[in-house]
């Protein structure tokens, strides 16, 4: 081997790398953006989590000091008001069904008798607490739950120390939704909507740019079809293929995994062929700017990472900064992996996901319209 004639090779490599700019954003920017969003994705905590609080505690009067003690006041003010953002009810069904609604994360309840009860125990240790504090969580998601509990345990220990007492506040949890999940119940939603978002934008990107580099575009093009019918025939043919994969991914995640499905298991799967949809469309418009394949190398690492971080998909919005998250509602997966939870996991209907719906359809009409109107470009 002549070393002179490798270096010629290599010298070839990097000028032709060097005078691509799409491959230079590939190199440079794509890894400090993505460092850039993992940090800032996955080193923030929890905040702004909607939790009703329904205090009956009347409290302890002090005639001493002329005030009414109340224990249940105190842990709220120990409460971490960055990760639990704190709306009041009076009525407790009426509270646990704003989670039901998907209004809020949790309900936490304070008997009447909290206050009298940790006095008494007090100064009787063989008295036995009858109403403990209650705690009733959405525990679909995981790591909201957990960050819940955590605030809460923390303002209850707080309480307890700043009193005295030696014993701690009985707790009783009781989730609403969630009851024995698995971390996997959680995460495999995510991982399926993400699955079929990168395979579906992949292979259009793919067979659209080789469809235009062996010149088959350019004969439909002086054919008598319109752009409308040939973006409406790529899109059913790559629909089919698509719910194909749809089939295998909904049908391995439930016979090897065994996750939890609370809901009607159709509409779970038409969420994803809408996400099929749009995919596919997404992938038709981005394939206008890619004149070859090694171009389509350039846009998945991005627009992949981005879905894969900021899309709920293994961390929720909640942990998201708030100046980041109008990025993750430009991003279809975020609508397809709520409504893939709320269907699989808290049995929700077409009537309280209506909204995801809407948004994926309304993604799939602007990039449908979008790549029509790239190919008319391309025509003339």
């Amino acid at each position: 081997m002549k070393l002179y004639r490798a270096l010629a090779v290599g010298k070839r490599v990097l000028r032709d790398v060097i005078n691509d700019r799409r491959m230079i954003l590939l190199i440079v920017v794509t890894p400090i953006v993505s460092m850039l969003l993992f940090g800032y994705t996955f080193g923030t905590e929890i905040k702004n989590v909607n939790v009703i609080v329904v205090n009956e505690d009347k409290g302890v009067f002090n005639s001493q000091l002329n005030v009414t003690d109340n224990i249940s006041d105190k842990i709220i003010a120990n409460v971490n008001r960055q990760i639990l953002k704190i709306d009041y009810m009076d009525n407790v069904s009426e509270a646990v069904n704003k989670v039901k609604n998907g209004q809020a994360y949790g309900v936490v309840h304070f008997p009447s008798d909290l206050t009298s009860g940790v006095y008494v125990k007090a100064q009787n240790s063989s008295y036995v607490e009858t109403a403990p504090i209650t705690v009733m969580l959405d525990k679909s998601n995981t790591e909201v739950a957990e960050s819940i509990s955590s605030s809460l345990n923390d303002a209850v220990s707080k309480t307890v120390d700043s009193i005295g007492v030696t014993s701690a506040l009985p707790i009783n949890n009781d989730p609403i939704y969630g009851n024995n999940f698995k971390l996997i119940d959680f995460s495999v939603p995510g991982i399926m909507s993400f699955a079929v978002f990168a395979i579906t934008v992949e292979l259009t990107l793919i067979s659209f740019v080789n469809e235009r580099t062996s010149g088959t575009l350019q004969r439909l093009f002086i054919s008598p079809l319109k752009e409308s019918e040939i973006v409406a025939g790529y899109s059913m043919a790559f629909c089919a293929i698509g719910t194909a994969q749809s089939i295998l991914i909904l049908g391995v995640a439930i016979a090897a995994f065994h996750i939890t499905v609370a809901g009607n298991i159709f509409i779970a799967f038409g969420v994803i062929i809408l996400l099929v949809v749009t995919s596919q469309s997404l992938g038709i418009l981005i394939s206008s700017v890619a004149k070859r394949e090694a171009q389509v190398l350039q846009f998945m690492p991005p627009l992949l990472l981005t879905a894969f971080l900021l899309g709920g998909i293994v961390w929720p919005l909640e942990g998201i900064p708030s100046w980041l998250l109008p990025l993750s509602y430009v991003l279809p997966p975020t609508y397809a992996v709520h409504g893939l939870r709320s269907v699989l996991l808290k049995g929700w209907g077409l009537d309280k996901i209506w909204l995801d719906i809407l948004a994926l359809a309304l993604f799939e009409v602007v990039f449908l319209v979008l790549a029509m109107l790239k190919l008319k470009r391309w025509e003339a």
